[in-house]
């Protein structure tokens, strides 16, 4: 790839089978740094047996709390063909799973299609991304993608700037919403309750950053389509030596009610996290002890 536009950082970077000169980091051959079921998603996702959960490296963010910042700042994982991903595909619908989650593979969304041209599981496939994308890239995916489950983190370009160098997040992610929204029309789900197409919007609430929170509820009220559910998450914990003044900590009740009342008031569907989700029992192992099927 001469000159890689497939994020709104839009870096021109060239990007070949072993390097990567942009933001990212990533070469075009795809790295994976984990491969599993996995049962912690929203219930529509996971259901009872789980969703084949695909881990890409890397990330077109830089979120200075993140979680996951093994594989999303430091690029852990093995490379695969598009033919090894096809056949990790296949035995993860043998084994029963509900879905099948591609997490933040917006840098390899070209060799995800040829995956996928292999392969097509029979089942709903999901994009699990941060919602910083671009709407083109998007377009790459209509009618292949048969959910989205986008982040909607911050709201003021000041905090997407500090928390994740996106001063543009809102401005790319509310474009994408819209866009994935289009793709998919109303939600529909299968009698067991998983979800077969829509949307699910996803928002982590920041310690002392309720009043973002409460203008991101505000927009999806007015601009999601009647339905769609909002996943709201309380499992905030400080990661990656998080550094930012404020973050150093987990939400408080206080913080978190104030939130979860607001959605209320607002009539949004969808679900809230228990206030045992903030933990980091919940990190999948990356390096060493990840797992592949």
């Amino acid at each position: 790839m001469e000159s890689c536009t497939l994020c709104p950082r839009r870096c021109g970077a060239r990007r070949d089978e072993s390097t990567g000169q942009g933001f990212c980091r990533l070469p075009e051959t795809m790295r994976i740094a984990r491969i599993q079921p996995h049962l912690w998603e929203e219930p529509p996702i996971s259901g009872s047996r789980g969703t084949g959960a695909v881990f890409f490296s890397g990330c077109t963010l830089r979120c200075a709390y993140c979680q996951n910042a093994d594989i999303s700042h430091r690029n852990l994982g093995r490379e695969f063909t598009p033919q090894q991903l096809a056949d990790s595909l296949r035995r993860l619908v043998d084994a029963g799973m509900h879905s099948i989650s591609f997490i933040t593979a917006t840098p390899y969304v070209e060799k995800l299609l040829e995956t996928l041209a292999i392969y097509r599981p029979p089942v709903p496939l999901v994009w699990n991304s941060s919602g910083y994308e671009t709407v083109d890239t998007l377009r790459k995916l209509d009618g292949v993608i048969d959910v989205y489950l986008p982040d909607l983190k911050h709201f003021s370009p000041a905090m997407g700037k500090l928390c994740a160098q996106a001063g543009d997040y809102f401005d790319a992610a509310s474009a994408a919403i819209a866009e994935m929204c289009r793709q998919t029309g109303a939600p529909q789900y299968a009698e067991n309750g998983i979800m077969r197409r829509g949307v699910i919007i996803r928002h982590l609430i920041l310690p002392g950053l309720t009043s973002e929170s409460i203008a991101l509820l505000n927009w999806m009220k007015e601009n999601l389509p009647a339905g769609t559910p909002v996943s709201l998450m309380r499992q905030y914990v400080p990661c990656n030596d998080v550094s930012i003044k404020g973050l150093d900590r987990t939400i408080t009740a206080r913080e978190y009610h104030r939130v979860r009342d607001h959605m209320q008031a607002l009539e949004l569907p969808g679900f809230q996290q228990e206030a045992a989700s903030a933990s980091t029992d919940f990190v999948p192992l990356f390096g060493q002890d990840a797992s592949y099927i």
